[in-house]
């Protein structure tokens, strides 16, 4: 719940400072934290930490993929709004590990399993995703692992 006051604070100081662009984008963070906390009945509890840094998670993934689309066609002044707004939400996650310690923790969790598990690639993805939690994008962990495995 203190990513949420963080986040709430950060709005106040931009508004203060009339800064236009975090504005819309906190206010957009704040009502994707509404719309989920309405959608999972947490309206008055809230929801945790962890799960406002998913949220955020999907928001920078958004953000990714239109950079990208963008980058397609040509359109880098799209592309710079959407990579400042990548950057601000950045700022409201723990901070991410590299790929050597990423590869670490596919060690771990294929020391820890059997032969017969190893091949399931999605088991062994989910499990260092839950070891990692949100300090690693998913899709380098899903890439990493097909590497290690594959």
């Amino acid at each position: 719940m203190e990513l949420k006051k963080r986040i709430d604070q950060d709005l106040k100081a931009a508004m203060l400072a009339k800064e236009a662009a975090i504005v819309t984008v906190l206010r957009g963070l704040k009502a994707t934290i509404l719309d989920a906390e309405v959608a999972e009945g947490k309206r008055e509890k809230g929801l945790s930490d962890a799960e406002i840094e998913a949220l955020i998670m999907k928001e920078i993934k958004r953000r990714k993929e239109a950079i990208a689309m963008y980058e397609a066609n040509g359109r880098g002044d799209l592309v710079e709004s959407e990579q400042f707004e990548q950057k601000i939400l950045e700022e409201y996650l723990p901070e991410q590990m590299d790929e050597n310690a990423i590869r670490e923790k596919i060690d771990e969790v294929l020391t820890s399993l059997g032969e017969g598990e190893v091949a399931n690639m999605g088991m062994v993805i989910g499990k260092v995703k839950m070891l990692i939690g949100n300090s690693a994008d998913g899709a380098t962990v899903a890439r990493l692992v097909k590497e290690k495995i594959g």
